[in-house]
């Protein structure tokens, strides 16, 4: 079994607050997919440049809000699901991924391995 560990340095807007959507605003689980998706690919295409996109099955996903902590660093979401990583213009079989969010909706790791 192929693991891919990717941190992400990257910090990103994570909208906590008002339940109340304006038109065309981001509810708070799609900034956090929005940031586990655009830190992950740029973390893959670090490793290979052959990797054009990452496409996350929302139909997979799990995201659960978090208060917990590893170690000193406060853990605010998880989101658990199935991604495929697109490499020129074959896109492979889905991977499974765990992307952690913290304070802030920084996006603190995100980790791939193939089924």
């Amino acid at each position: 079994m192929k693991a891919l560990v990717i941190p992400a340095a990257i910090c990103c807007a994570f909208a906590t607050g008002a339940s109340a959507q304006t038109p065309g605003a981001q509810s708070p689980e799609d900034t956090a997919v929005s940031a586990c998706q655009s830190t992950g690919l740029m973390a893959l295409q670090q490793r290979s440049k052959d990797i054009t996109d990452l496409i996350i099955d929302r139909d997979s996903l799990a995201v659960t809000t978090a208060n917990t902590k590893v170690e000193d660093v406060p853990i605010k979401a998880v989101l658990l699901g199935e991604a495929y990583i697109k490499r020129d213009k074959e896109t492979g079989k889905p991977d499974r991924f765990v992307c952690l969010i913290g304070d802030k909706g920084k996006v603190l790791l995100t980790f791939f391995t193939a089924k």
